[in-house]
C-alpha cells in the first residue's frame, strides 16, 4: 500500500533520527536517507528541500517528544527547591533514557561542530536550563532561594545531571563503580538544594 505524504514524511524523520544518531550529520547523505526509506533521492526532495531541513525537522520532532511544557507546569506551583530539582532531574533522565538518540545527536554535534550544532544544544539541553533558571529567578525574588546567578546555577545543575546520566549509560562498562541513578540523585540533590536555600 502506498504511503500518504504525511506517512512518508514521518518515515523519513524516524529513519533520519536513527541515522543521524548512529552516523552523525556529516556522514549521512540524502542518498543514504532515500535508500533507507525505499524511495529515490528526487522523491525525498519532494518532502524536504535539503538534508539541513530534514535535520531541523528531526530536532523539532525530538523537542515535541521531550514534553518540556509538562515539566514547566509541574514545577510552576512548587515552592520547595529540593522537589523542583528532583522533578527536573527525573524528567531529564527519563527523556534521555527513553530517547537514547538525544545523547548521540548531542555528542555528534559537539564533535562535528557542524552549522546546526548550536541548534542541537538549544533543542536538547537549553530548555531544561531555561525552565530551571526561570523558576530559580522567581524563588530568589520571593526570598526562598539565596541570591545566586540563576542561569549559572541552572547550567551547572543540568550539566551535573546529564553527566551522571551519561556515565550510567555511555560509560557504564568502563567505570568500576556501578551506582544507580536513584542512588546518585538521592545523594546529590539534597546537597545542591541545601546550598540554594536562603539561610534563616
Amino acid at each position: 500500500m502506498r504511503k500518504t505524504s504525511q506517512e512518508r514524511k514521518a518515515q523519513i524523520i524516524d529513519l533520519a533520527t536513527s541515522m543521524f544518531a548512529r552516523y552523525g550529520y556529516a556522514r549521512v547523505t540524502t542518498k543514504m536517507l532515500a535508500s533507507a526509506c525505499g524511495i529515490s533521492e528526487s522523491a525525498l526532495y519532494k518532502h524536504f528541500e535539503s538534508k539541513e531541513s530534514i535535520y531541523r525537522e528531526v530536532l523539532n520532532h525530538l523537542r515535541e517528544k521531550m514534553e518540556l511544557s509538562e515539566l514547566d507546569r509541574a514545577i510552576s506551583p512548587e515552592s520547595d527547591v529540593e522537589k523542583i530539582l528532583f522533578a527536573v532531574a527525573r524528567h531529564l533522565i527519563g527523556n534521555f533514557t527513553e530517547n537514547t538518540e538525544l545523547w548521540r545527536l548531542l555528542l555528534y554535534s559537539s564533535l562535528e561542530n557542524h552549522e546546526l550544532s548550536r541548534q542541537v544544544f538549544q533543542t536538547i539541553r537549553m530548555p531544561y536550563i531555561k525552565i530551571l533558571s526561570r523558576k530559580l529567578s522567581k524563588m530568589i525574588k520571593s526570598g526562598q532561594v539565596r541570591k545566586v546567578n540563576p542561569e549559572i546555577t541552572a547550567r551547572c545543575f543540568v550539566g551535573m545531571v546529564m553527566d551522571c546520566n551519561l556515565g550510567l549509560n555511555l560509560w557504564k562498562n568502563i567505570q568500576k563503580q556501578d551506582f544507580g541513578i536513584d542512588e546518585i540523585i538521592n545523594n546529590t540533590i539534597p546537597i545542591y538544594a541545601q546550598g540554594l536555600k536562603e539561610a534563616k
